[in-house]
């Protein structure tokens, strides 16, 4: 398995000592986790923001019937932003 070696300031250090003792775990299954908590965050916002845009492109014409006053401007059709 790839390893990626942090480096860490001494206060950092310690307080991960602290919390990874508290837990009765390793300081490297600690940041392991935290690290994994992190990805799986990203990966959901990254789905949750797809699954926005799909919603809004297959609702855009409600949205513009809703909120004229936010649709963009047409080229041609002489309104001024």
């Amino acid at each position: 398995m790839p390893a990626l070696n942090v480096e860490f300031s001494d206060r950092e250090l310690e307080d991960l000592r602290q919390i990874a003792k508290e837990r009765g775990t390793s300081m490297k299954a600690l940041v392991r986790e935290a690290a994994a908590a992190d990805i799986a965050r990203h990966r959901a916002l990254q789905e949750g923001a797809e699954a926005f845009r799909r919603f809004f492109a297959s609702h855009a014409d409600e949205f513009a019937a809703a909120f004229p006053d936010d649709e963009p401007a047409v080229k041609g059709a002489g309104r001024v932003v």
